[in-house]
């Protein structure tokens, strides 16, 4: 046997061994017959399937989680088609029946007329990674839902109440339906705060947010905290009437709340005054001046003696 021979051989066994001595799993598939032409031994101790059960292409597509089989074979066969080198993730079925996440990283090979040969490539176990992504990505889930919501009352906050009034207005405005807004004051609330304590101020917002919350029904109405003791309600396509029985709602579970507020000037239980104003976007104007309305109709409301509802 000549020197280069038993060099090559020598170098086959090196390259083998150092294949077989990593995480990631070394494959190849003969692109004629579709058949693993070899998978590296690594594959029975991430998945429990021996080498040998990995005849061909059929295995490897039976093995993929149903949800991912489509996307990723239809994928993967497109590009190697194209003879375009590509990785794919998909979820791997194990022996025991759970699956694990793979990338599977294909380099695709060609014959000395330009045609597709071979497929090579590795499988990785990305379990862990995509677990932090998905960790991630909740995360950033929940940031975002708050930063659209009100840390003390939990209801929306001033940022989400203008997105929505602003979509809304926009709806409103090509559907020709009516869009009402309320504003809402809880009545001598620093008095409230001064007799009874801040604590006790922030429990007595808390809970008109939760009966505000019940009492609206639809779920494209919106309750959201406008600022301090103020909240504003958005009621898409709702008319003037249908605005105000909404408003009497609110007032009357508040009412029937029975929360004391020994230190108003208005009555020995929290009471609210709201202004209730409805625009017709079709006719022109922005959402602003819709709430420059309610403020204007919620100061009268005060003026008036408070524990009412001026609505216009």
């Amino acid at each position: 046997m000549s020197d280069d021979v038993v060099e090559m051989n020598v170098d086959t066994a090196v390259y083998k061994t150092l294949l077989e001595s990593t995480k990631a799993i070394p494959w190849k598939i003969d692109w004629e017959t579709l058949r693993f032409a070899y998978i590296g031994p690594q594959i029975e101790s991430l998945l429990g399937w021996a080498p040998h059960s990995w005849v061909g292409i059929d295995d490897w597509i039976a093995r993929m989680h149903p949800e991912d089989r489509d996307r990723v074979v239809n994928f993967c066969v497109a590009q190697s088609k194209a003879g375009v080198d590509h990785e794919a993730d998909y979820r791997a079925l194990k022996a025991d029946g759970t699956y694990v996440w793979i990338r599977d990283v294909v380099h695709v090979v060609r014959n000395g007329a330009g045609e597709v040969e071979a497929l090579i490539g590795f499988m990785f176990d990305i379990s862990e990674r995509k677990q932090n992504e998905e960790k991630l990505l909740r995360l950033q889930r929940e940031l975002e839902e708050l930063s659209y919501q009100d840390g003390l009352t939990g209801v929306a906050n001033r940022r989400l109440l203008d997105s929505v009034l602003e979509t809304e207005w926009a709806s409103a405005r090509r559907s020709g339906q009516p869009l009402s807004f309320i504003m809402l004051d809880i009545d001598c609330f620093k008095q409230y705060n001064d007799h009874y304590g801040h604590l006790a101020g922030d429990d007595c917002l808390r809970r008109v947010a939760q009966i505000l919350a019940a009492s609206i029904l639809r779920p494209r109405d919106l309750l959201a905290r406008f600022g301090g003791e103020e909240f504003a309600l958005v009621l898409p396509e709702t008319d003037l009437e249908s605005a105000r029985q909404v408003a009497e709602r609110c007032r009357a579970a508040i009412s029937d709340a029975s929360i004391p507020h020994r230190a108003s000037d208005v009555s020995h239980l929290v009471t609210v005054s709201m202004g209730v104003a409805t625009a017709n976007p079709a006719d022109g104007g922005g959402q602003a001046s819709l709430i420059e309305k309610a403020d204007r109709l919620l100061y009268r409301a005060k003026q008036g003696g408070r524990d009412r509802i001026v609505a216009e």
